[in-house]
């Protein structure tokens, strides 16, 4: 089995970075046939900015752009897709959220026409979701930001096209936890994320 694992934090020593590594770590070490890739969007200079040429295709006017084109092979050719991310403003970085919003495109992750019905069309993608957040649990449970973040991510973004959000946590006060805590997290998703057959999950 095979994981793209996407990482969006400007530092490559940061504790997301950390985690997503060891997410890949854990899946290794539960089947050393399991295969993952790591795409870092910030060392890749992906560019997150939803242009005139994004619009178009969403429009269905014109192809995907050849960045876009290469991230959605990277996604085909996955069986499961983790973001690992650190929460800004109770949310994803721009960087991440424009990555989304320009690959997962009107006539590949969903086929929209104001005259038919909406076509879901990654109901065979599984993902898993990590955020990293510094504030606490109290903080979150307080406000309502997990299921506002759970309303806006799992159901708006991936619901929507039809991918199955298999599990999406946050690892929270990591500004003050122990950051093994964390890095373990990382790893015991990491060794469980095949563990359901495509005809389970």
């Amino acid at each position: 089995m095979h994981a793209l694992i996407v990482v969006a934090h400007p530092e490559s020593h940061s504790l997301t970075h950390s985690v997503a590594a060891r997410v890949g770590e854990g899946l290794v070490a539960a089947d050393p046939a399991n295969t993952f890739e790591l795409a870092d969007l910030t060392a890749q200079g992906f560019d997150p900015r939803f242009s005139t040429a994004d619009l178009a295709v969403h429009r269905s006017l014109a192809m995907p752009p050849a960045d876009v084109v290469a991230e959605q092979a990277r996604i085909d050719r996955a069986d499961a897709l983790v973001l690992v991310f650190p929460v800004y403003w109770w949310s994803m970085p721009a960087l991440l959220k424009g990555w989304i919003d320009r690959v997962f495109s009107n006539g590949w992750a969903f086929d929209f026409r104001p005259e038919a019905p909406l076509v879901k069309n990654l109901k065979h993608l599984r993902v898993h979701l990590v955020g990293i957040g510094g504030a606490d649990t109290g903080t979150y449970s307080r406000h309502g930001y997990a299921a506002a973040m759970k309303t806006q991510i799992d159901h708006g973004i991936f619901d929507y096209c039809g991918a199955k959000v298999l599990s999406s946590d946050l690892l929270l006060d990591s500004e003050a936890a122990e950051p093994g805590i964390a890095l373990l997290a990382g790893e015991q998703l990491g060794r469980k994320l095949f563990e359901a057959s495509p005809a389970t999950a």
